[in-house]
Formats: structure tokens, C-alpha cells, sequence
């Protein structure tokens, strides 16, 4: 264990302070002096949509900051990092997982269903996007950027009739009351590691990695890496329109014996929701790498490479154009 403070590097949003908070107290509650660096990423200078982007930035100056020696450890929301291992850094704990779904925030406390045809509902995410299309109900999504706060705020000052946003992150910052509906997956599956916290240092720093390692949860590593095996097998980026969650479930051997097990269900769309591809399987806790690669080779054979190479739709109009 460290004797000096650790340096915890986080960017600078509501959200990733407030997560990064819990790794620096329980860090605390182990011993640990620990204190948060607050580095700034290019997209939090951007007002772009994020699949304009990419997600990348905010993980990429997180690391260089890590590798540089300017912080010991770094705090991700692990849905942003790329898929490839980067030989630099260790994946030293994945803590417990939040609520991996997707909510809807709407006006008059509706649910998805009520909201009326041609209703504005806010999201950037083309999973999302291409889920939404896929339900049918005629409804007009536009473009959102934002923290959290001024994301709700277009729907309570009337600028959007909705929003669509993980719900761990509403969660995490004490705002899960403005939720209106939390999406079963059969409607929209979340984003590959949605709702689960990646917690890096440098390769090498065997102490430092042991530290770490008491903030680890199995069930949440095991579910992560099911999800992003799928992805990257799909050869995804994160901004695909890709869904996908997994579970720890108990299963009855021949035998009668109760084992663990991962329970994997993902869909590939087209972003105007013409087509869902949809396969599920389910795989040894002990390998879910392997359960991840299965789902997505059957998701490949319905002919995933087609809707996951597709060209951008059409840019969207900025959300300052809609009434």
C-alpha cells in the first residue's frame, strides 16, 4: 500500500467527480489517503454531438495524464474506453455495477408509450436512436449534448418532450426520482459495459494493482467482459448501434447442482430502426470472453457487418431548431 496520497485522475463533470468519489472514499475506508485530479478532456470543450466525436476523448487524456505520471489512477466510465487493450495500463478493478438500463425522463410523468406521435425525445447515442426508430411510435429524435443537469432541464423548460440517459447516471448524482420510465431490455438494450466503472494504473505497479483489487466485483467483471468481447468481435466502436447485457444466473446441472452462469442477450440495428438483429446465449462465468465472441458470431451470420458498417444517417438538426 502506498504511503503517500493517490492521485486519482476524473474529468471535470458532476457525474465523473461523483464517481470518482466513491473509488477515492472507499480507497479512504481501506487506509488509503487519497485525493481527485480533475483533468479536461476535448470533449468537454465540444458542444458536438458525441458520435461526431467520438468517445475516445474522454478517455484518451485520462490515460496520457496516467501515463505521464500526473496521476496514479484513473476513473472511466468503462463503456468509453476502446475495445483493444493498451499494453501501458492495467484494468485493475472493475467495482459493483450499477443498474446497467437505459430511462426515459418525460414531460407529465409519461412513459414512452403515451408520449404522442411526433414527440421530441433527446439522444445522441445511435443505439438508442436506432432502438427508439425500431418501436415505431413516430417519434422525432434529436441530437443532445450535456451534463445531466442541463439535459434534464430541456425537458422541464419545454424544449423536449423527453430524454433517453443511462439510468446508473441518474443514479450516481441523486436524480433517479425525475426518471419516468426504466426501459426493460426486450424495448432498448443499454450499451456494452453501461452502468459499470473501469479503474486503471499503470502496468507494473504490482502494489498499486493489488490496492485496487479490493474494490473488484466479480459478477460485474464478468458481465463486462461477456458485453465488450461481443463488441469488439462485432468490431463495434462504441458509438455503434450496438446493445447488449449480461447476467450472472443460477442454472441446475443434470446432476442437480446450482452453478453460476452469464446470461448474454445483444442486438445490432439499423440506425433508422428498419432492422434488429437479435441473438442471446449463455456461457461458463468462467470464460465469458468466449460467450461474448458466440453471441456476436451468430449476430454476424444474420448479417450484423452490414447494419455495423452502415454509413451516418443524415446530421440531425440542432436541438435549438426544435420549438
Amino acid at each position: 500500500m502506498s504511503t503517500g496520497v493517490l492521485r486519482i485522475g476524473t474529468r471535470g463533470s458532476h457525474l465523473a467527480l461523483t464517481q470518482a468519489g466513491t473509488i477515492r472514499d472507499a480507497l479512504i475506508a481501506h487506509g488509503q489517503p487519497a485525493e481527485l485530479v480533475v483533468v479536461r478532456t476535448a470533449g468537454d470543450a465540444s458542444a458536438a454531438p458525441v458520435a461526431q466525436i467520438g468517445v475516445g476523448v474522454f478517455t484518451a487524456a485520462l490515460r496520457e495524464a496516467l501515463a505521464d505520471g500526473e496521476v496514479d489512477v484513473a476513473v472511466h466510465s468503462y463503456k468509453d474506453l476502446p475495445t483493444a487493450e493498451d499494453p501501458r495500463f492495467v484494468l485493475a478493478a472493475v467495482p459493483v455495477r450499477e443498474d446497467s438500463r437505459d430511462a426515459l425522463v418525460a414531460r407529465d410523468g409519461l412513459v414512452l408509450g403515451q408520449l404522442p406521435a411526433g414527440s421530441t425525445v433527446g439522444t445522441s447515442a445511435p443505439r438508442r436512436i436506432a432502438q427508439l426508430h425500431a418501436l415505431g411510435l413516430g417519434l422525432d429524435v434529436v441530437p443532445l449534448r450535456g451534463n445531466i443537469d442541463s439535459r434534464l432541464a430541456r425537458v422541464h423548460n419545454g424544449e423536449l418532450d423527453a430524454i433517453v440517459l443511462a439510468r446508473a447516471g441518474l443514479s450516481r448524482v441523486g436524480r433517479l426520482g425525475e426518471v419516468t420510465e426504466s426501459f426493460d431490455p426486450v424495448q432498448m438494450l443499454p450499451a456494452p459495459a453501461q452502468g459499470a466503472l473501469a479503474i486503471e494504473c499503470r502496468a507494473g505497479e504490482e502494489d498499486l494493482v493489488g490496492l485496487l483489487s479490493t474494490l473488484e466485483d466479480r459478477s460485474a467483471r464478468a458481465t463486462v467482459v461477456a458485453e465488450r468481447a461481443l463488441l469488439a468481435a462485432l468490431e463495434a466502436g462504441c458509438t455503434a448501434p450496438v446493445g447488449a447485457v449480461a447476467e450472472v444466473v443460477e442454472s441446475l446441472t443434470d446432476d442437480g447442482r446450482i452453478i453460476e452462469e452469464i446470461s448474454l442477450r445483444a442486438c445490432v440495428a439499423a440506425l433508422d430502426g428498419s432492422e434488429v438483429l437479435r441473438a442471446s446465449g449463455v456461457g461458463a462465468l468462467t470464460d465469458p470472453t468466449a460467450l461474448g465472441e458466440s453471441v456476436a458470431a451468430e449476430l454476424l451470420d444474420l448479417g450484423a457487418r452490414d447494419l455495423v458498417e452502415a454509413p451516418p444517417v443524415e446530421p440531425q438538426p440542432s436541438l435549438e431548431s426544435h420549438p
